[in-house]
């Protein structure tokens, strides 16, 4: 027996001869760069996620640091996120020379706590980065009241979250922008590096655009410094043939993540949290519980495949630690000790799912 945490070869093997076909069909086109399967994409992806842009970019990195830019936010700004979230989301802030702001996290949806958002917010505070982790949405219309009524900026890092939802409005759509990641492993992922920033505003749109392609709104005419930041033709043929399965996608992870979720329940493992204010999409299934490393251990020697996400919070990171060696997040710290994620992934069949929950039950 062999449970990986994702089974990329079953995905491809089950989409292999569509893949296979519109991959050569783009090789023989040969327009690589900005081609006509990143325009079908984009249009695609902002209907599915009902925003009026979608722009791809070369990763969900990127994605966060080209809104960020676009947004006009630098030096002497602050941005205020969750240190429970992979670094990505600071490196981003720290790009642009503004000061990630961090705070805790609710106890139950591990997301970032509205009301520290609300406590940290000053004069310096330009903007918020809420991270919809492990698929569970953040509470979105508590953030955008919020942020309106203290005009700033959200930039949503969708990164694991392509297909959630609130009330059927899409992460993505309630920011000013939304940014997402196509990591191989991420619900809708590709076959290498890829992101998308989405936004309603032209003008931003319009930017957003310009920045990715080296400042440039013409060939050979740059306004602005820019970036090299495209989302690749090929990266893109695979990305259409996905997203026609992300609610199938989205369904079955659900279905593991239930099924996960009722064996465990009468055991002391605190399962995931579903806060009823959006569709939980799973991009990771996490558990807390004070014993994790034993039971790490007896799913490793079975072969299951288990993982911790996220060990260090950010501001413990060597790269942060100094700026914030006086910031005490209990929530964060404490989870960061006590979670470890179990494989989840739509062909993750009933049978391995049993398996793995009585390993566990075994171990406690």
């Amino acid at each position: 027996m062999n449970i990986p945490m994702v089974d990329l070869k079953s995905q491809y093997l089950s989409l292999k001869n569509e893949i296979d076909a519109a991959m050569l069909e783009a090789l023989e086109e040969t327009h690589f760069i900005l081609g006509p399967n990143v325009q079908a994409f984009e249009q695609e992806a902002a209907d599915y996620l009902g925003v009026k842009h979608a722009i791809g970019v070369a990763s969900g990195t990127d994605a966060l640091h080209l809104a960020l830019v676009a947004a006009g936010i630098g030096p002497g700004d602050e941005v205020i996120t969750t240190p429970f979230t992979f670094i990505a989301t600071a490196e981003a802030i720290s790009y642009v020379g503004a000061t990630p702001v961090f705070v805790d996290i609710d106890p139950y949806t591990l997301n970032i706590d509205l009301k520290q958002v609300e406590h940290a917010i000053n004069a310096k505070t330009r903007a918020v980065i809420p991270v919809h982790l492990f698929g569970q949405p953040v509470d979105m219309e508590a953030l955008v009241q919020l942020c309106d009524a203290k005009n700033l900026f959200i930039v949503e890092d969708c990164a694991q979250s392509f297909g959630a939802h609130i009330n059927g409005k899409m992460t993505g759509g309630f920011g000013a922008f939304g940014a997402f990641s196509f990591f191989p492993s991420k619900n809708l992922g590709c076959f290498g590096d890829g992101g998308l920033v989405t936004t309603n505003d032209d003008k931003h749109a319009n930017e957003l655009r310009i920045l990715r392609n080296h400042g440039s709104r013409e060939r050979y005419h740059h306004n602005v410094i820019g970036y090299n930041s495209r989302l690749d033709e090929l990266q893109a043929v695979i990305l259409r043939i996905k997203l026609k399965h992300i609610d199938d996608y989205s369904q079955n992870r659900r279905r593991v993540a239930h099924r996960y979720s009722e064996a465990l329940a009468d055991t002391s493992i605190q399962v995931p949290y579903e806060d009823g204010k959006g569709l939980h999409v799973y991009h990771q299934y996490t558990l807390l519980h004070e014993k994790r490393d034993d039971i790490m251990t007896a799913l490793q020697e079975k072969n299951i495949a288990c993982a911790v996400y996220y060990p260090i919070p950010l501001h413990k990171q060597d790269v942060y630690m100094d700026a914030y060696k006086d910031i005490h997040l209990p929530v964060t710290e404490s989870v960061a000790e006590k979670c470890f994620s179990l494989p989840v992934y739509p062909e993750l069949e009933n049978d391995n799912i049993d398996t793995i929950t009585d390993v566990i039950k075994g171990a406690l």
